[in-house]
C-alpha cells in the first residue's frame, strides 16, 4: 500500500516551500492508489520515489541590460523531469510568480500530459521571474537573448524541446530561437511554437483553446449532450482563453466570459470574440476597451473581487473553462457553480481548481476535465511542429486540426476506460493519472533504473 503522506513528508524536507509541487503530487498519488493495489510491481521498483524526484533541475543567472543601461538580474529555470518516452517537453513561462516550486508543478503535470497524447514525450518545463509586461521590446529581445545564452546547450530536437507559456508568445519565441540558432550554428526543431514562416506549424497558436474545447464535447457527448445553445464561462484572456472562445462560438455555444489581471469582463449577449482578439493580440490593451465598443457588457475590476473570489465563476452557465493559472477556482466559486447548474468544468490551465473545490464538482456529479488531459492539445501540436520539422515539411491547417481532434479522442478514452478498469466510471482526474502513469512508469521499468 502506498503511504502518501511518507512521500509528501520526504519532499517536504528535500524540496522545501513548494506547495504547488506537493498539491500536485498529492492529487496524482492519490489517485493512483486502485493501481497500485491491482499492480504492486510499481512499489517493487520504487517508480514513485523515482518519478517525483527530477532527471536534472536546472537554475541560472540571467543578467541582461534595459533600454537605459543599467544590468538587471533575473532568475531562470529548466527542469528536465522525466525522459522515459521521450524528450523533454514543456513550456517556458515568464512572471513573476515563478519560482523552483512552481516550475516543478508545472513539469511533473507535464509528464502525465505528454503521456496521455500517445506521442513520444518526455516531460519538462522552464521560465523566468522576468515579467515582459511593461518593458520594451529590445529589452525583451536582450532578456531572451540572455536568458538562451545559459540554456541552448542543454536543449536540442532529441534532448529537450521547450515552446511558450504565459508571458512566452511568438515574440519571445522568436527571440530565443534566434539566439538559439546563433549560438548552435543549426536551424533544427529545438523548440516549438515558431512563426509559420521559419518551422512553425499551422495551428500551432489555437491548439491549446481547440483541443480543449474538442475534449469538452467529447465529456459531452459522453451524457449525449452538446455545445450549441450552452451558455459558456471562461476565465483569461490570453491566447487559450481566446482560442476557446473561438471555438466555442463555432460550435454554437454562447460564451459570456472572460478576464485579465485587471478584472473580469461579462456580456450576457455573449462575446464578441474577434473584438477581443483585436484588444488582446494586436493592440495589446485591457479588456475594458471593450465597453467602447459595447455599452450593454459589464467590467468588474479585479479591485472589487471579493477575497479569493472570481465573478466569472458567480454567472450562471452550462460549462466553465478555468483558462487563467493555477487555482483560480477554489471551494466557494465550486458551490457557487453547481448551485448555478453547471454541468460541466474544464481545465484550460494547469491546475486552476483547488484540491478541495475538484472533491466538490466531483461529488455532486459535474464532468470534470482535469488540465493535463483537456488542455493537451498545445503539446500535441507542438509534437506535430517536430514531426514537420524533423521531415523539413509543412502540413496544412486542416491535416493539423484533423490530428488534433483524433489526439484529443483519444486522450479522453484513454481516461474514460481508466476510469472503467478502475471501479469509477466517468472519473477522468482518476482514469487520466492511471493512464498516464502507467505509460511512463512501464516505459521506466523496462528501460531499467538509471
Amino acid at each position: 500500500m502506498l503511504n502518501v503522506d511518507e512521500h509528501l513528508a520526504r519532499l517536504r524536507r528535500s524540496s522545501p516551500g513548494q506547495d504547488e509541487f506537493y498539491q500536485a503530487v498529492e492529487e496524482v498519488l492519490t489517485s493512483l492508489q486502485p493501481l497500485f493495489e491491482s499492480d504492486p510491481r510499481y512499489l517493487r521498483e520504487s517508480v514513485i520515489e523515482r518519478l517525483i524526484e527530477p532527471e536534472k533541475q536546472l537554475i541560472f543567472r540571467v543578467a541582461w541590460q534595459d533600454d537605459e543601461g543599467r544590468v538587471r538580474v533575473n532568475k531562470g529555470y529548466r527542469v528536465q523531469f522525466n525522459s522515459a518516452l521521450g524528450p523533454y517537453k514543456g513550456g517556458l513561462r515568464f512572471h513573476p510568480t515563478v519560482n523552483g516550486g512552481v516550475i516543478k508543478f508545472l513539469g511533473f503535470e507535464q509528464i502525465f500530459k505528454n503521456a496521455l497524447t500517445g506521442l513520444p514525450l518526455g516531460g519538462g518545463k522552464g521560465g523566468s521571474d522576468f515579467d515582459p509586461k511593461g518593458h520594451s521590446r529590445s529589452e525583451i529581445m536582450r532578456f531572451c537573448q540572455a536568458f538562451m545564452t545559459a540554456l541552448y546547450d542543454h536543449i536540442g530536437p532529441t534532448t529537450d524541446v521547450p515552446a511558450g507559456d504565459i508571458g512566452v508568445g511568438g515574440r519571445e519565441i522568436g527571440f530565443l530561437y534566434g539566439q538559439y540558432r546563433r549560438l548552435s550554428g543549426r536551424f533544427d526543431g529545438a523548440m516549438t511554437g515558431k512563426s509559420f514562416a521559419w518551422g512553425g506549424s499551422l495551428v500551432r497558436p489555437e491548439a491549446t483553446g481547440y483541443g480543449l474545447v474538442y475534449f469538452t464535447e467529447k465529456m459531452l457527448a459522453e451524457r449525449n449532450d452538446a455545445f450549441a445553445g450552452k451558455t459558456c464561462l471562461v476565465s483569461g484572456a490570453g491566447n487559450v482563453a481566446l482560442h476557446t472562445l473561438e471555438k466555442l462560438v463555432e460550435l454554437g455555444a454562447r460564451p459570456i466570459t472572460c478576464s485579465d489581471s485587471t478584472g473580469a469582463l461579462i456580456h450576457e449577449k455573449g462575446l464578441d470574440v474577434a473584438l477581443l482578439k483585436t484588444i488582446k493580440e494586436e493592440r495589446r490593451e485591457r479588456l475594458d476597451r471593450y465597453l467602447d465598443t459595447h455599452t450593454d457588457a459589464v467590467f468588474i475590476p479585479m479591485a472589487d473581487y471579493e477575497p479569493g473570489r472570481s465573478p466569472v465563476w458567480a454567472c450562471s452557465g452550462e460549462v466553465a473553462f478555468p483558462c487563467a493559472t493555477q487555482n483560480e477556482l477554489g471551494l466557494e466559486d465550486a458551490r457557487a457553480l453547481i448551485a448555478n447548474g453547471v454541468l460541466a468544468v474544464s481545465e484550460g490551465a494547469n491546475m486552476p481548481c483547488t484540491a478541495d473545490a475538484v472533491d466538490e464538482l466531483l461529488h455532486a456529479g459535474v464532468l470534470y476535465g482535469p488540465g493535463k488531459a483537456a488542455n493537451a492539445g498545445g503539446v500535441a501540436v507542438s509534437q506535430l511542429e517536430m514531426q514537420q520539422n524533423a521531415a523539413m515539411a509543412s502540413w496544412a491547417a486542416d491535416k493539423v486540426d484533423e490530428r488534433l481532434r483524433l489526439i484529443m479522442r483519444d486522450i479522453h478514452q484513454r481516461a474514460c476506460d481508466a476510469s472503467k478498469e478502475f471501479g469509477e466510471p466517468g472519473n477522468l482526474m482518476l482514469g487520466a493519472n492511471i493512464a498516464g502513469f502507467r505509460r511512463v512508469a512501464n516505459a521506466m521499468i523496462e528501460q531499467g533504473v538509471f
